[in-house]
């Protein structure tokens, strides 16, 4: 749904180019995969690799050299950082991302979270579930909670590459319509700079605050590593943790909140939230936007008077204080993304929707080796008490690192009942993961021979978010002694196109090194 909007912009975007007096083509085209169809599928295990190979389908398609600049179209997951992981290959070409906007508000987030809920406990029918996610997701555009594809957008705004205030205006209007064509002209002029210039360290820093400032997607944990090797740049989880611990939460967008990126847009949006860390010195100004202007000027919002396009300051004060806020009155001191570590590697943890009381465990560790099988364990009665669902051999190197977001309602189910639970994964959660406590992306994995392949069923597992600790509490000459166990891989390496992507997973890098094959980092 979020690039359907897409079909209409080569026509608009040629003739707005074409009337300043230039010539626009379609240079190439990306899979535009949607990460909500394809989870709990086998197609998900193609999802994080499908990122490489739009980045290098971009590189192809500008490898003709022959372009001035770039427009590129994107939303999505894997698309955005795709998109600029290939067109930082060609630093010297100013690129500007074209967004589509979200779809307008469906189904309450609280409403589609307990008919999931429901379902998943036998209380709802298929059919009702069917209903509540066509209500939830019922027209072009981008899901309206605060995900991937959501936390993409507002990235793209702090690192001054759309146009100011273009994130979230729904397809479809003449808003919407005008900031495309606003950008076609914008590639026009004389002077951009190119992409290499605009993603450098202080844009980064920038992308790492948004993220923190606005309760931004886990999987950014592994996409902005990527996309800063990709401009020669070296960033791990460890600035990540730091800057996060420096940046007030602003925002609670669905699943840190009730309402969605159309109520956050309403309440003032990217341009309050990006002039409030600008104010309290929280981000760089000084990089050099595709608009021409400093990141002061990215605090805009865009408006039609009548027909022409223009923009203003965004309002002095949040108009919907339970979404939105100043830095003088955060939600929270910090952001909700931090590190984990400890004897069973490094891991993230986000934070910004569990519960200050839940945001701790020591229960004994329950051994699954795919989500599958814990659901099987589910419905069979089989999780009582407390435990720390350890879900492993679901890193790059096993099996594409697909997300794990067909937990989330059976974890919630269980928490819902009073257990206390989490989750401990070398995979991924998706980017609309809030609720349960989850220690994910767990690095070395376990087909790396990682430590998460010593934990055996019972061990006793410490996930502290508040200290950062990370650890199995077994005595440290037994834990040295243990072997790994021995992670299947068999059921990965066949059907639904994942042959086609063996040598990918051979070549993946570690999560905190971005998680991919193009830049796996130092060895």
């Amino acid at each position: 749904s979020a690039h359907q909007p897409f079909e209409t912009y080569p026509a608009l975007i040629r003739m707005a180019v074409r009337n300043a007096g230039g010539t626009a083509q379609v240079a190439g085209g990306v899979p535009a995969m949607c990460d909500g169809v394809t989870q709990g599928r086998t197609g998900m295990e193609l999802s994080l690799f499908s990122r490489d190979v739009i980045a290098m389908g971009t590189a192809v398609s500008l490898s003709h050299d022959m372009f001035d600049a770039v427009l590129m179209l994107g939303v999505c997951d894997k698309i955005v950082p795709g998109l600029l992981i290939g067109a930082l290959g060609f630093g010297h070409l100013p690129a500007i991302l074209v967004p589509a906007g979200p779809m307008p508000s469906g189904l309450p987030n609280k409403e589609k979270a307990r008919v999931r809920q429901a379902y998943a406990e036998g209380k709802a029918t298929r059919e009702e579930l069917l209903d509540a996610e066509a209500a939830s997701y019922h027209s072009p555009g981008t899901c309206t909670f605060y995900g991937t594809a959501n936390s993409n957008q507002m990235l793209m705004e702090v690192m001054g590459l759309h146009l100011p205030g273009s994130a979230f205006v729904n397809p479809g209007t003449p808003l919407r319509d005008a900031l495309t064509v606003a950008a076609a002209e914008r590639a026009c002029a004389d002077g951009l700079p190119g992409i290499g210039e605009t993603i450098d360290e202080k844009a980064m820093v920038n992308a790492m605050v948004g993220l923190a400032a606005t309760g931004g997607s886990t999987n950014h944990a592994i996409h902005l590593v990527a996309i800063a090797r990709a401009a020669g740049l070296v960033i791990d989880w460890d600035d990540l943790d730091a800057l996060s611990r420096a940046t007030p939460l602003l925002a609670r967008v669905y699943p840190n909140g009730q309402g969605d990126v159309n109520h956050f847009h309403a309440a003032g949006g990217l341009g309050f939230a990006i002039r409030e860390l600008l104010d309290a010195g929280l981000l760089h100004d000084d990089i050099r936007c595709v608009h021409g202007g400093s990141l002061r000027a990215q605090a805009q919002e865009p408006y039609l008077d009548d027909l022409t396009l223009r923009w203003r300051d965004p309002p002095a004060a949040s108009l919907d204080a339970t979404i939105l806020r100043g830095v003088a009155e955060p939600f929270d001191a910090e952001g909700g993304l931090r590190l984990l570590q400890g004897n069973l590697g490094r891991a993230v943890v986000k934070v910004s929707a569990v519960e200050p009381a839940r945001r701790r465990i020591e229960a004994p560790a329950r051994i699954f080796d795919t989500q599958d099988a814990l659901l099987d364990a589910f419905k069979a009665g089989a999780l009582d008490g407390d435990f720390v669902a350890v879900v492993r051999g679901q890193g790059p190197r096993a099996n594409g690192m697909p997300e794990l977001h067909k937990l989330t309602p059976t974890l919630s189910a269980l928490q819902a009942r009073g257990q206390r639970v989490a989750l401990l994964t070398d995979g991924r959660m998706s980017g609309a993961s809030g609720t349960v406590l989850a220690a994910i992306h767990l690095s070395p994995e376990a087909a790396c021979g990682g430590a998460i392949g010593r934990l055996r069923e019972g061990d006793v597992v410490r996930i502290d978010s508040e200290s950062g600790e990370l650890c199995a509490l077994v005595d440290a000459a037994e834990w040295a002694a243990r072997e790994p166990a021995p992670i299947d891989l068999a059921g990965n390496a066949f059907g639904m196109g994942r042959e086609l992507f063996a040598l990918m997973r051979a070549h993946a890098a570690l999560a905190e090194e971005g998680g991919g094959a193009l830049y796996p980092g130092p060895g």
